[in-house]
């Protein structure tokens, strides 16, 4: 009895990790849609949201991991 319980939380803990993961690598594809995105905006879409050219520029370089 005691097996399967240790087994049920072993398995609940390689998921929770699995989900995490999972849920890191949708954060990543997101930033790294939404930076190429950025880099495609003109002059006039950045004035509109307050952003510089140097300030787009510095968060499209950013590698994907980084927030």
């Amino acid at each position: 009895m005691t097996a399967i319980i240790v087994s049920a939380v072993i398995n609940s803990h390689e998921s929770g990790l699995l989900r995490n993961a999972l849920a890191t690598v949708k954060v990543w594809r997101e930033r790294s849609r939404a930076r190429r995105e950025l880099a495609q905006w003109g002059e006039r879409e950045l004035h509109d949201i307050g952003m510089s050219a140097s300030t787009v520029a510095a968060e499209v370089n950013k590698p994907f991991w980084r927030a």
